[in-house]
């Protein structure tokens, strides 16, 4: 197996981390947005440096990087989830949760800046089929209206996924910034989480089982997926990477089925078909050692 499909494989694990998002964040409800993200980010940041020194790697030297990885890294792990929030606390959670998940589309479109990188028709087919099948996954078959009403909430959502997409593609341009740094950026968007929190929130102490489920998501979805994307979008196929995201509600949709908190209904099991479409679609660019039907890039 070449390089490139190996990251693939290793960013594509993010998406199955960050299926388990719901199932957890189901347990912890209660807790205020900023401070679970700080908790996550914190418990993220403490446990990749154990991780780093057992392995013996330096941590500080980890650390040293230039200004701009680090804006890049705390800029999108804080700010997505930042203007997310706001997002959902200023429109309905439906709606700003589909504006939010444009992101896997727009990196596929936005990998096309990206020097060497070509568009094929079928990560276009795919990433569409993906995005149709997350509307009818998120919004279970129903009407969407969009209520100018919400405007700063929609308005949030589309920085939202501006600044995961934008993040995802320009990454890239780090390449050779090792997945180390990122137990940085966590602990810059850690910092920021509690500051937030601070100013706007009042503390509520989680109960053990709520631990659990913080350091469940502090090691998974809002942890390791972030060390696996990192390395995934560096030097995997970012396109595909784009298309297979939208596996994310998918999975996380399955898992909230088996645990009894969902149901399958007829536009869910349609959204599944369409996201696995999508990506079977996208990916069998994989197996051709060709590049037909490609899209020049200007």
């Amino acid at each position: 197996m070449d390089e490139k499909r190996k990251a693939t494989l290793i960013g594509s694990v993010a998406v199955i981390l960050w299926a388990m998002l719901a199932l957890f964040t189901t347990e912890v409800a209660d807790i205020p947005p900023f401070q679970l993200v700080s908790l996550c980010f914190g418990i993220a940041s403490i446990f990749s440096a154990l991780w780093i020194t057992f392995r013996g790697g330096d941590v500080v030297r980890a650390l040293r990087q230039p200004l701009g990885a680090w804006a890049l890294g705390v800029a999108g792990l804080f700010g997505y989830h930042f203007f997310y929030f706001v997002a959902l606390a200023n429109a309905p959670a439906v709606e700003a949760s589909l504006i939010a998940y444009l992101w896997p589309l727009l990196i596929v479109l936005f990998s096309t800046l990206l020097p060497g990188e070509r568009l094929k028709w079928q990560h276009i087919g795919g990433a569409v089929l993906g995005l149709f099948g997350a509307v009818l996954l998120v919004g279970k078959g129903q009407a969407l209206t969009f209520d100018p009403a919400f405007a700063l909430g929609y308005g949030a959502a589309i920085v939202c996924s501006l600044l995961w997409s934008g993040y995802s593609v320009v990454n890239r341009r780090y390449r050779n910034v090792p997945v180390g740094a990122v137990c940085g950026f966590c602990a810059g968007a850690a910092i920021l989480g509690l500051v937030t929190h601070g100013m706007i929130e009042d503390w509520v102490t989680p109960n053990a089982r709520q631990w659990l489920a913080i350091l469940g998501l502090g090691l998974g979805p809002v942890g390791a997926a972030f060390f696996v994307w990192d390395h995934g979008t560096k030097h995997g196929d970012i396109q595909i990477l784009g298309v297979l995201a939208y596996g994310a509600p998918l999975l996380s949709t399955c898992l909230l089925i088996a645990f009894g908190k969902a149901i399958a209904t007829p536009a869910i099991i349609a959204g599944c078909i369409l996201i696995v479409g999508g990506a079977i679609l996208a990916s069998a660019s994989l197996k051709s050692p060709k590049d037909k039907h490609q899209l020049p890039v200007e």
